[in-house]
C-alpha cells in the first residue's frame, strides 16, 4: 500500500479498480522528410487540421443535446483554437526549417506554448497550457489515424477510477453514461477545466499528480479522497474499512444536507447570514436557484472576452446581462472586467502588452480606466440592463481613491448620455468594490466612505499580503487564511463597512469553506459568497454556531503574541 497526493477537486471518497487510458497518438514519431516532399507535408499537416475540425465538429453536434454548457464553452475554444491560422502557420514553418514530420512539428511548437502560458503568472492564463496541449493532441490524433473527437471510454465498467495524462472533454461527456466512480489526471490545476467539470458533476477527482500515474496499473484497487487530494493505492482491509465508514458518513451528511436546502441560514441565537452565489457562466443559475442561494455574490464577467477573436460589444453584453437579471430574480453583483496584463484575449492590443510582473502590472480597474473603448460598452450595458432585475456593480483590485474618482467621473457621463438617448436605466445603482489589494484593506474606511458596500476577495488579498503564489508547489504549503496579518485586515474591512453604514460581503474562496465559517461570523461577518455546489455546507455550520459564545474571544485573538495561544483559540472558536 502507498499513496500519491494531488489537488483535489471533487467532493466525497470513491472506492474501485482503477482503468488507465492512455490517448491514442500520446507518443509522437519523429522523422526526416526529404527536402523534395517538404511542401507535401506541409500540405498533409493542413489536411489533418482540417479533418480535425471536421471531425470534432461532428462530434460536437451529436453531444451538444446531452452535455452542459461547461462542455459547450471549453469545445466551442478548442474548435477556435484548431482555426487559428497562427497555429498551422507556426507549425508549417517548423516543417520546412527543420524538415521534419508534421505531427512533431506540432508537438515542437505545441512545447513553445505551453511554455509561454505556464510562466504567466495569472492562474487562469496558466491553465490555458492543457488546452493547447489537448488541441495539437487532436491534430496528432487525425494526423496518425486516430478520431479527434471519439471518446476514449468504451469499454468501461461501472464503478471503474479513470487514471490518464488528461481527459478530453469529449471523455467527460461521457462521464455520466459509464457512471465512472471518480477520476485522476497528471495535468490539471484547482481552476483548470477539468476541475471545473468535476464540480459540475459532483464526483470525486484529483489533478495535477505531477506524472504520478506512472505507478498505477489497470485493477489497482484506489481510494479517492477528493477532498483531500489523497490516493490510497492498493489498500490493505484495516484502511478500506475506515476509508468505507468514511464515504458512508458523507453519505448520510448529504442527505443531512439535502434537508436544509430550503432553511433559512439563521445562527442558534438569531443572527441571518446572507449566502449567495459565485458564478461565472449564467446557466449556473439553475444550480444557484436549486441551493436556495439569496442571490448572485458574484458574476465574473471574464468568460465573456476570453477565447474569441473580438470582444463582444455593447449590445451583446447588454443581452446576456439582461437574460442574467431576468432569470435570477433576485439581487446580483456584477464584477467588471478582471483582465490582466498577461491575459492576451485579443492577440495585441496595445492596453494589454505583457508585463513584466503580471500580477502587479496593469489588470482589472487598472486596464479599464487606461482602455476606456474596453470599459465604457460594458458599463452602459450594465446600467441598461438594471432596468430588469436588482443590480450591483463591483469594480475589482481598487488600490487607490483616484481610481474611484476617474470611475465616478465616467458613470456620471455614461448616465447623461443614456438619459440624452431617451435609454432606460436606473441612475442609482449600488457601486461597490472588491477588497484584494492590502492597501485597498489598510484604507479601506476610505474606500468605504465613497462606496455603496464592499466585498472581500480573499484569494488575491492573500496572495498579495503573504507575497505567495497558492498554485506554486513550492511556496503554496505558506498559504494561510488564518495567518494573524489576514484575519486583522479581514476584520478592518468589517469594521470600516460598519462604521460606515455600509454592507460587508466575502466573496473569495475562504468564505465557500465551511471550516472558517465560524470565524467570519465571530468577526462580524453576516453574507457570504461561494460556489453553489458548497453553500449547504455552509448553511449546515451557520445554523449550529452560537455567535454570542465566540464573538468575545475575536479580540483576544487578534492580539495574541503567542502561536500556540492563537491556534488554541482558533480551535475553540470552530470546534
Amino acid at each position: 500500500m502507498f499513496t500519491l497526493h494531488g489537488t483535489g477537486v471533487g467532493f466525497g471518497i470513491a472506492i474501485g479498480p482503477a482503468r488507465l487510458i492512455r490517448r491514442p497518438g500520446q507518443e509522437v514519431p519523429e522523422y526526416g522528410i526529404p527536402p523534395e516532399q517538404v511542401e507535401d507535408e506541409v500540405r498533409r499537416l493542413h489536411d489533418g487540421v482540417r479533418s480535425a475540425i471536421e471531425c470534432l465538429s461532428v462530434y460536437y453536434e451529436q453531444i451538444w443535446r446531452e452535455s452542459t454548457e461547461e462542455v459547450h464553452a471549453i469545445l466551442d475554444a478548442h474548435l477556435l483554437m484548431m482555426k487559428d491560422p497562427m497555429l498551422t502557420r507556426e507549425s508549417a514553418s517548423i516543417i520546412r526549417e527543420r524538415q521534419i514530420n508534421a505531427e512533431y512539428a506540432l508537438q515542437i511548437h505545441s512545447e513553445d506554448l505551453e511554455a509561454i502560458f505556464r510562466n504567466m503568472d495569472d492562474p487562469y492564463m496558466r491553465g490555458k497550457a492543457d488546452d493547447v496541449a489537448q488541441v495539437i493532441g487532436r491534430i496528432q490524433d487525425e494526423l496518425l489515424g486516430q478520431h479527434a473527437g471519439q471518446s476514449s471510454l468504451e469499454g468501461i465498467v461501472e464503478g471503474e477510477i479513470i487514471v490518464t495524462h488528461d481527459l478530453m472533454p469529449a471523455d467527460t461527456i461521457d462521464f455520466k453514461k459509464y457512471r465512472v466512480g471518480a477520476f485522476l489526471t497528471n495535468l490539471g490545476g484547482p481552476i483548470s477545466h477539468t476541475a471545473i467539470l468535476a464540480r459540475s458533476m459532483q464526483i470525486p477527482a484529483i489533478v495535477g499528480l505531477h506524472e504520478g500515474i506512472r505507478y498505477l496499473k489497470t485493477g489497482d484497487m484506489l481510494v479517492i479522497d477528493g477532498k483531500r487530494g489523497v490516493v490510497l493505492v492498493d489498500p490493505d482491509e484495516a484502511a478500506l474499512d475506515v476509508y468505507r465508514k468514511r464515504a458512508e458518513k458523507i453519505e448520510r451528511a448529504h442527505q443531512a444536507l439535502d434537508a436544509i436546502v430550503d432553511k433559512p441560514a439563521t445562527t442558534l441565537d438569531g443572527h441571518s447570514v446572507a449566502l449567495t452565489a459565485n458564478i461565472e457562466f449564467a446557466e449556473e443559475i439553475v444550480e444557484s436557484i436549486a441551493r436556495n442561494a439569496e442571490g448572485i455574490g458574484l458574476y465574473r464577467t471574464e468568460s465573456l472576452f476570453m477565447n474569441r477573436k473580438e470582444f463582444p460589444d455593447e449590445e451583446e453584453q447588454f443581452g446576456i446581462y439582461s437574460t442574467l437579471l431576468g432569470k435570477t430574480g433576485r439581487p446580483v453583483t456584477i464584477r467588471t472586467l478582471d483582465l490582466g496584463a498577461d491575459k492576451q484575449v485579443d492577440g495585441g492590443r496595445q492596453s494589454m502588452s505583457p508585463a513584466t510582473n503580471p500580477a502587479l502590472g496593469r489588470r482589472a480597474i487598472r486596464l479599464c480606466l487606461h482602455d476606456l473603448t474596453l470599459f465604457k460598452p460594458q458599463l452602459r450595458a450594465l446600467y441598461r440592463a438594471s432596468v430588469h432585475g436588482e443590480l450591483r456593480i463591483m469594480i475589482p483590485m481598487i488600490s487607490n481613491l483616484e481610481e474611484l474618482d476617474q470611475l465616478f467621473v465616467l458613470l456620471g457621463e455614461i448616465r447623461d448620455e443614456l438619459e440624452a438617448g431617451g435609454l432606460p436605466f436606473r441612475p442609482d445603482i449600488p457601486i461597490g468594490g472588491m477588497i484584494e489589494v492590502p492597501a485597498a484593506a489598510v484604507a479601506a474606511d476610505l474606500f468605504a466612505r465613497r462606496l455603496d458596500f464592499l466585498s472581500i476577495g480573499t484569494n488575491d488579498l492573500i496572495q498579495y499580503t503573504l507575497a505567495i503564489d497558492r498554485i506554486d508547489d513550492e511556496v503554496n504549503y505558506l498559504y494561510d487564511p488564518l495567518h494573524p496579518s489576514i484575519l486583522r485586515l479581514i476584520k478592518s474591512v468589517i469594521d470600516a463597512g460598519n462604521a460606515a453604514g455600509i454592507p460587508v460581503s466575502m466573496c473569495g474562496e475562504m468564505a465557500g469553506d465551511a471550516a472558517y465559517t465560524r470565524i467570519l461570523l465571530a468577526m462580524g461577518l453576516r453574507e457570504l459568497s461561494m460556489d453553489p455546489a458548497v453553500i449547504p455546507q455552509v448553511k449546515q455550520k451557520i445554523r449550529l454556531t452560537d455567535i454570542g459564545k465566540i464573538e468575545p474571544m475575536v479580540g483576544e485573538l487578534l492580539s495574541a503574541g503567542d502561536s500556540g495561544r492563537y491556534r488554541e483559540l482558533i480551535e475553540r472558536i470552530e470546534i
